[in-house]
């Protein structure tokens, strides 16, 4: 897994599980690796791995079955849907309508290339 600067990793981590889920390649009620499997897999200490687990459960994404391990909420996809529409429309697309602007980009050549 390739990781940026400008983000901690535990929050790429968190993002990259999310993702999945929203693509459906990891299902409700379906089992996430381990921390310590994730962490070696990835090559991240599984603290890192443990903060993002801690993330996605407070924010009702995934749960942990005692002894058993980490398992996707049934109504995670709503909630990540939720969660990042509201993200991109208050904090991505007022950055790319300033940066439009400032390109001088009219809207118009923006709907020819959607």
């Amino acid at each position: 897994m390739e990781f940026s600067e400008n983000k901690p990793i535990y929050l790429q981590i968190s993002e990259t599980i999310s993702e999945r889920i929203l693509s459906g390649e990891v299902k409700p009620e379906d089992r996430i690796p381990s921390v310590r499997e994730y962490g070696a897999s990835i090559g991240v200490n599984p603290n890192t791995v443990m903060r993002s687990y801690e993330k996605l459960t407070a924010d009702g994404i995934i749960y942990n079955k005692r002894g058993i391990g980490y398992f996707v909420a049934s109504g995670a996809r709503e909630i990540i849907l939720e969660g990042s529409r509201r993200r991109f429309m208050e904090e991505e697309l007022p950055a790319f309508i300033r940066r439009m602007h400032l390109l001088g980009i009219d809207p118009s050549e923006i709907c020819k290339q959607l």
